[in-house]
C-alpha cells in the first residue's frame, strides 16, 4: 500500500473518515470475539467528510441498536459511555441506519478510511442483518499501519482516540465516542499531510 501521506497529498475528491463501536465484552477483543454468542453489532457509526484539503465538511453521528446481543455490556457501556437507555431511545436499525450512512457518503467520496478493521465490520453486520453492503468493498481502506508509520509510532498502540496525544494535540475529545474518534483520526492525517 502507497504511504498514507502520498494517498492523502493525491487526494482531488472528499473522503470519509469512520469509527465504529460495537458490541463487547471484557476479554472479547483479545478473544476476537470468538467466545460463544459473541458478535461485533455495530452501535454507534461515526464519520466525517473531509475535503481535499482534510478540513471537515460535514459529520454523521447514528446510533444502532444490536439484534443478537440488544443489551449492552455493563463493559461496553463503561467503555463507551452510550447507555442502554440511550441507544433504546437514539438507536435505529442497521439497514435503515446504514442506507443513511450510505447517503452521506455519497458517490463523490474517493475512499472510506478507518484506522483498523471498520469496513470488514460493515461487511460482517451486513451479514447478520441479511443487506447487500451499499457501499463497495473497496471503498473502505484501512490506514493504521501506514498511519502507524507516517508517526513513528508502534501500531499497537495508534488506537484512533490515543492519536491526537500521539501527535501532540490536545482536543476535547471522548474516547470511544465513534464521531469523536473519527475526527481524531482526521486530525492524525492532517498532520502527517502537514494540513494541521
Amino acid at each position: 500500500m502507497e504511504s498514507v501521506v502520498s494517498m492523502l497529498r493525491a487526494l482531488s475528491a472528499p473522503v470519509v473518515v469512520l469509527d465504529l463501536e460495537f458490541t463487547a465484552w471484557e476479554g472479547s477483543h483479545a478473544a476476537g470475539w470468538s467466545r460463544p454468542g459473541e458478535f461485533r453489532e455495530i452501535v454507534q457509526i461515526g464519520a466525517v467528510r473531509l475535503g481535499p484539503d482534510l478540513g471537515e465538511r460535514g459529520w454523521f453521528n447514528r446510533l444502532v441498536r444490536p439484534v443478537r446481543n440488544p443489551r449492552l455490556s455493563d463493559y461496553f457501556i463503561a467503555l463507551t459511555g452510550i447507555t442502554q437507555q440511550r441507544l433504546e431511545a437514539e438507536g435505529g436499525r442497521y439497514p435503515d441506519v446504514l442506507q443513511d450512512f450510505a447517503a452521506f457518503v455519497g458517490d463523490e467520496a474517493v475512499v472510506v478510511l478507518s484506522n483498523g478493521s471498520d469496513g470488514l465490520v460493515v461487511a460482517e453486520n451486513c451479514e447478520l442483518a441479511a443487506v447487500p453492503c451499499p457501499i463497495p468493498a473497496g471503498r473502505f481502506i484501512d490506514v493504521r499501519r501506514p498511519l502507524a508509520e507516517a508517526l513513528g509510532v508502534p501500531v499497537a498502540v495508534a488506537d484512533s482516540g490515543a492519536l491526537p496525544r500521539l501527535i501532540g494535540l490536545s482536543l476535547n475529545h471522548r474516547e470511544h465516542d465513534a464521531l469523536d474518534d473519527a475526527r481524531s483520526v482526521a486530525a492524525a492525517l492532517r498532520h502527517v499531510a502537514g494540513r494541521k
